[in-house]
């Protein structure tokens, strides 16, 4: 047994620290933002079933490069609800890292905490939920080529490592839960490649609703508008439905966001075969004098910003860039591509990673 010895050679009266900081996080801030990563958020890894969905989806983007396959366990695949979990421990994680904190991919929370940050019920049901969620997310498997953290997960993962029980209550439910993230995920994590969710999130209804908020929260940004369309937008949910019923429920709740203003941040419409989503949050008005087609980005410039500043959101580097001109009452840039691409580079120069 090794103790510790002090400088003058004195045996230290203490037992060593056998239990490490950093082998585990404990989840205990209770005002965290949420947050999801950003790839998950892209690409659809959860399925929208609220049955066992024990398909083999395999996604490719436009380009043909990048790909990801998920295949599921007997349980079925990871639902977009079993998410809530990952969102909590991101969530706690990077709140953490904000503070300064030393965090770790195995994390300890207690299963009461969890249920009612995602809004969910704190009776049996939703004990028995948890559980289900935690064997769907381990049993989950995901192969890809798509980059997190600047690295490349080419071999085959589970979304949740390990998920164990640490302490029950007297009738057997769960109390502290003790979760190992996978690479894939603390990767994204640590390289702060996360958005933030609206707290409305847990309260969307139907998983659709959920997944199409996702996609609009990493696409629009902080953009006044995008648009996708039908097409490409199923694809993107990985939903199994028909095109016409894909349609059918794209318009339902359209229709009910112009009646209600239900989805977080962004209103949703249906313009013939196209899916618009316009932000609700108003830009500052000195921001506002700066998003005129004199400085209108071209697609190309976020591509580009991605590579001069890696890890970086560039949706919110080109609002802090906006902001930078209206502050310094900059006129607007002849090439306004090049100004926004030499401002990222710098960030990155002067900050690093994120």
């Amino acid at each position: 047994m090794v103790c510790e010895i002090t400088k003058d050679g004195d045996r230290s009266p203490l037992l060593p620290d056998r239990l490490e900081q950093g082998d585990f996080f404990v989840c205990d801030i209770f005002d965290a933002s949420l947050k999801g990563d950003m790839a998950s958020m892209a690409h659809p890894i959860f399925s929208l079933s609220t049955k066992p969905d024990r398909r083999i989806r395999r996604y490719e983007d436009g380009s043909g490069k990048k790909y990801v396959e998920v295949r599921p366990s007997a349980d079925g695949l990871a639902t977009i609800h079993d998410r809530d979990v990952l969102i909590y421990c991101i969530s706690q994680i990077m709140a953490a890292l904000n503070d300064g904190q030393k965090v770790s991919r195995t994390v300890r929370l207690k299963a009461f905490d969890l249920l009612k940050a995602t809004n969910r019920v704190t009776d049996g049901r939703g004990y028995e939920g948890l559980r289900s969620a935690l064997l769907r997310l381990q049993g989950t498997q995901i192969e890809t080529n798509i980059v997190t953290g600047d690295v490349e997960q080419l071999d085959i993962f589970s979304i949740i490592d390990r998920a164990r029980v640490i302490r029950e209550t007297r009738d057997g439910r769960m109390q502290e839960i003790e979760i190992v993230l996978s690479d894939w995920v603390f990767n994204a994590i640590q390289a702060r490649e996360v958005l933030t969710l609206h707290r409305n999130y847990f309260r969307l209804r139907k998983p659709l609703e959920r997944r199409i908020y996702e996609i609009a929260r990493k696409h629009c940004g902080a953009k006044a508008e995008w648009r996708i369309t039908l097409a490409t937008l199923q694809r993107k949910c990985g939903s199994a439905s028909t095109s016409r019923e894909f349609k059918r429920l794209i318009g339902t709740i359209a229709e009910q966001d112009a009646q209600h203003d239900h989805m977080p941040d962004y209103s949703v419409r249906l313009e013939d075969d196209v899916v618009v989503f316009a932000n609700r949050r108003q830009p500052e008005p000195v921001i506002e004098a700066l998003t005129t087609a004199m400085v209108r980005l071209t697609p190309d410039a976020y591509s580009q910003a991605r590579e001069v500043a890696p890890g970086w959101d560039v949706y919110a580097l080109e609002q802090e860039w906006r902001v930078w001109m209206a502050d310094g009452g900059l006129d607007a840039p002849a090439n306004p591509d090049k100004a926004f691409l030499g401002f990222c580079r710098k960030v990155f120069e002067r900050r690093g990673r994120p």
